[in-house]
């Protein structure tokens, strides 16, 4: 299984916001959206991404002021991507391995899309569903 089929069945949509939005208006697109993460665009440059964890970091670095700081100052600049044809076992090493849970999906210069470690899950055990059902019908036909 690739990214593409995650993709595939959630969709290609992708929540960003502008460098320049406030870090309290990013925290209540975050809340709005039951999302963990919006990237940081500037155009279709990909400048960053804002995590609940890059929130949590600078209010206890900042404090309360930090809402009205803009997001750029909070955010993660060095962004990880995937790309469409990476396999689920690429994407959970690589977010194990660096404790990312949202890859933006780029293919060439183009942002298509954004998976979780959620979707990544959810794949897996449709998979593993999968296999299991199967081995029953194998077996019931043995």
């Amino acid at each position: 299984m690739t990214v593409r089929s995650i993709l595939e069945g959630k969709g290609h949509q992708v929540v960003s916001v502008e460098p320049g939005t406030t870090l309290s208006a990013a925290v209540k697109i975050l809340s709005e959206r039951h999302i963990g993460s919006v990237l940081v665009m500037n155009g279709t440059r990909i400048d960053g991404i804002l995590s609940e964890r890059d929130v949590v970091r600078a209010l206890d670095e900042r404090g309360a002021g930090a809402l009205d700081e803009p997001v750029s100052a909070a955010m993660t600049r060095k962004v990880v991507s995937c790309r469409l044809s990476d396999t689920l076992a690429y994407l959970m090493e690589v977010m194990t391995s660096e404790r990312f849970r949202h890859l933006p999906v780029v293919e060439g210069d183009r942002l298509v899309g954004l998976v979780s470690i959620g979707d990544v899950v959810k794949l897996r055990v449709q998979e593993y569903e999968a296999e299991q059902e199967a081995l029953r019908d194998y077996i019931k036909t043995a």
